[in-house]
């Protein structure tokens, strides 16, 4: 005893020394506190306040205030700065054991000014900022019981992005499974999203389908929103998973913009330019024109890249209560596009059950540059915000786009059980898809009794137009893994005509194929009224409700009346918000409903007799989620945890034991977590991190069914593990001019990309990838260097297939802001 209370003695003696000390440093010592506001008299939050020549400095918090402790007795210069705006100093001069006040400082500039730059800079100040299309109302991230993810321009800009699906690797569970293929219909890039399959199909919260790729040039951030979205946002399109949507850079009142350059491995040369300049003195209007030219050649033996993007875009802001918004987007892309490699025909056992006996050359397309696809794209987007009073606003919007596929898409699919030779395909695209959505939304903020409600009350009315002309599929060739052509079928052994991979071979091949029955001319339309409230209950604590009734109707063939159809769906959101410490802690649980319409199909009996077409219930997904989202740290760490739970009911696959039939009732489930952290700990760093988990497992199908076979992966759901790390940290902060490193980690784990009892399993191996940059910026210019892939990993993605990803890569950038 006596023992333990001389050491108890001694400690406390040592700590009580230590807390002398420490306040005999502090009254050595002096702080500095200020206020930073704009030329128009607002706060200006994430402000650089910094001491010349030391590596003292902090950012001003929401209320423009800022405070340097633990400063040493002496006069210095107080340098106040935003990258990209002009530099302030002021002398000050700092007493031991006191605080010094510099007051209010003003910066040059007005808010707006500020804002435009607060949104191309700095990791963290994205997180808290309200949101008006998640919700489809304007709502905080801690405040929305959704989870979202979202990646800015400046976080592109740092990684020197050059193509839309590089900035998904900051996404913590989603993963690409295809690349885009530019074929009609769903050409885009494939992403495995929640353990589902996910495509960018929202523009600005609308609908903005592609055949193939989207133009990073124009985006101002990209948002993917986690779990069944239907409620709020439709069931067009598979968004079991969620949803990636897609924000536009918009104009502001003055002149500035930027030009950049960047140019790297295998032939990448790309120029963009961003202009934004007010077009009246005594109005507000301002007009902004971002633009691209992209061409890039590729890591294989064939493969090219070439395109030309323009973006305009209009703001005019006639008085304080009305708004409009224009937006048009132009891309002209042509590429040479690898075929997808489907190493199975889903039904023998697979001859090949590993990445290293299949023995896939790495560095083969199996294409060549002359069989190329055009994927032009146009979109135009209107919007008119007039506010209607104090407590409600009108939101009209309107969008056109259409998305065409010309040119040569085609596949490598399956093989005879024990041979090497794999058949390969080709078609001729010749499709075209229109769409016009029509949006009306009322937003409105007002208090029953003591309790706040959000609403958004909304119609919409999407119509979808499809020509498509294509030509059937002819098989041109059979070719082993490692490269070898063969004209003779594995089954018979007999000779098949020769071709070349040439445009007028391929020609002559399709023109005698025979095939002409794949011209079609479809029409679908939908129309839609939801609701939604947040009720504030207490200021802690907040619930939302939502709503949507959404009526399907379709001319599937406008030329054959017999397999018209029309559908209805109902679908709910219920979500719960507590936040023990307001504004800093939430803890969340969701409920939400997704679905996608099933058009009827012909069904029969065993033997074929019988015909008759058969219309299906729509496919449902549900998901509930309980999770945890944290501001901490003065904004300066964020944090979102969550576990999901997520069933897809009504799946309608094809009838194992009978090909002229197709059944309804399969059901998938998918569960998992997701961590995701953003954060700025200190003056000059920026961390993005992220961690998921998932499973996704067929769990009512039929034993026979290769897509829905009970207790096995469906095909598509990605790698169960993910992780995602990129930290951006800049020498000497406080200075506008100055070096930076950044340094990066992406993980995928183990990945079945085909699990059956008939054909066995192939799993795709895991990977890490290093990627890192060097980088010096100032004011008016950023100078970098990015490498990816910097160990020069070989590895593979795939949907029920296997495709080699991109070696070592390495860009240079340059730009010039004005």
């Amino acid at each position: 005893m006596k023992k333990t209370a001389r050491k108890l003695k001694a400690i406390l003696l040592m700590a009580l020394s230590l807390v002398s000390m420490l306040a005999n440093a502090q009254n050595q010592t002096g702080s500095i506190r200020g206020t930073v506001k704009t030329s128009d008299g607002q706060v200006a939050e994430f402000v650089n306040v910094g001491l010349k020549g030391t590596n003292k400095g902090v950012a001003s918090n929401k209320s423009g205030g800022f405070e340097i402790k633990n400063v040493a007795p002496g006069t210095y210069t107080l340098r106040i700065f935003f990258v990209g705006l002009e530099t302030k100093e002021q002398s000050v001069e700092v007493k031991a054991g006191e605080v010094t006040q510099v007051g209010e400082i003003i910066l040059n500039e007005n808010a707006t000014q500020l804002q435009e730059v607060v949104i191309k800079s700095g990791t963290t100040r994205f997180m808290n900022k309200e949101s008006e299309i998640v919700a489809k109302m304007p709502l905080k991230y801690i405040e929305n019981p959704q989870v979202y993810n979202t990646v800015s321009s400046e976080l592109m800009k740092q990684q020197a992005v050059t193509n839309y699906d590089d900035a998904m690797r900051n996404v913590p569970g989603i993963s690409r499974t295809w690349e885009s293929t530019g074929r009609a219909g769903d050409g885009a890039s494939y992403f495995a999203l929640r353990g589902f399959e996910a495509q960018t199909v929202l523009y600005n919260g609308l609908p903005g389908l592609t055949n193939g790729n989207l133009d990073p040039a124009n985006i101002e951030e990209i948002q993917v929103i986690k779990g069944p979205s239907g409620t709020l946002f439709g069931g067009s399109f598979y968004a079991y998973g969620g949803m990636i949507n897609t924000i536009t850079k918009k104009p502001y009142f003055t002149f500035g913009g930027e030009v950049a350059y960047n140019a790297g491995s295998y032939g990448l040369n790309r120029i963009t330019a961003d202009i934004n300049t007010p077009l009246s003195k005594t109005e507000k209007i301002a007009m902004r024109i971002n633009t691209a030219f992209h061409n890039e050649g590729s890591w294989q033996d064939a493969g090219f890249k070439k395109s030309y993007f323009i973006a305009p875009s209009l703001l005019y802001q006639v008085n304080d209560r009305l708004t409009f918004n224009f937006l048009a987007e132009i891309l002209e892309e042509e590429r040479a596009v690898p075929p997808v490699f489907f190493h199975s025909n889903r039904a023998d056992p697979l001859t090949f059950k590993t990445v290293k006996d299949l023995n896939l050359r790495y560095d083969l397309s199996f294409t060549s540059n002359d069989l190329s696809i055009r994927n032009p794209r146009f979109n135009m987007q209107g919007q008119m915000t007039y506010k209607l009073s104090d407590k409600w606003t009108s939101q009209s919007v309107i969008a056109r786009g259409s998305s065409k596929s010309a040119g040569y898409y085609g596949y490598i699919y399956g093989n005879k059980a024990g041979d090497n030779r794999f058949a390969q395909y080709f078609t001729n695209e010749q499709y075209t898809i229109n769409t016009t959505d029509i949006q009306q939304n009322f937003n409105g903020d007002f208090k029953l009794g003591n309790m706040r409600n959000r609403v958004v009350l909304g119609l919409d009315y999407l119509t979808r137009n499809t020509v498509n002309n294509a030509s059937g599929y002819a098989l041109a060739r059979y070719v082993t893994p490692q490269g070898e052509a063969s004209f003779t079928d594995p089954e018979t052994e007999e000779a098949i005509p020769q071709s070349s991979l040439t445009r007028s071979s391929i020609d002559q091949l399709l023109a005698n194929s025979g095939i002409n029955g794949w011209q079609t001319l479809t029409e679908s339309n939908t129309f839609s009224i939801y609701a939604s409230d947040v009720l504030n209950i207490t200021p802690k604590l907040s619930a939302m409700f939502s709503l949507r009734a959404d009526y399907f109707d379709t001319k599937a063939d406008k030329t054959t009346p017999d397999d018209d159809y029309n559908q209805w769906a109902l679908s709910p959101k219920f979500g719960l918000v507590y936040q023990p410490v307001l504004d800093k802690v939430s803890i969340f649980a969701n409920f939400m409903d997704g679905f996608v319409n099933v058009a009827p199909a012909t069904v029969a009996d065993p033997d074929g007799s019988n015909p008759k077409v058969k219309a299906f219930k729509p496919e449902h997904s549900t998901q509930w989620e309980v999770g945890v989202k944290t501001n901490l740290i003065s904004d300066k760490l964020y944090a979102t945890v969550s576990y999901y739970d997520i069933k897809v009911r009504n799946k309608v696959t094809s009838d194992p034991t009978n090909i002229n039939n197709q059944l309804q009732g399969g059901e998938v489930g998918s569960k998992g977590f997701e961590l995701d952290i953003t954060a700025s700990p200190v003056l000059g760093l920026n961390l993005v991190a992220g961690y998921s988990h998932n499973e996704t497992k067929v769990i009512k199908g039929e034993p026979d069914n290769f897509y829905l076979q009970p207790g096995r992966a469906p095909g598509g759901q990605g790698p169960q593990d993910n992780a995602n790390f990129w930290a951006n940290y800049k020498f000497k902060p406080q200075n506008p001019n100055g070096f930076g490193i950044g340094l990066g980690l992406n993980y995928g784990g183990e990945y079945k990309v085909i699990d059956n009892a008939a054909t066995g399993v192939f799993t795709l191996p895991s990977y890490t990838l290093l990627n890192g940059s060097l980088f010096y910026s100032a004011p008016k210019y950023r100078i970098g260097l990015n490498v990816n892939n910097i160990t020069n990993t070989q590895y593979y993605i795939g949907y029920w297939s296997i495709n080699p990803q991109k070696p070592r890569t390495a860009v240079a950038s340059f730009i010039y802001k004005f």
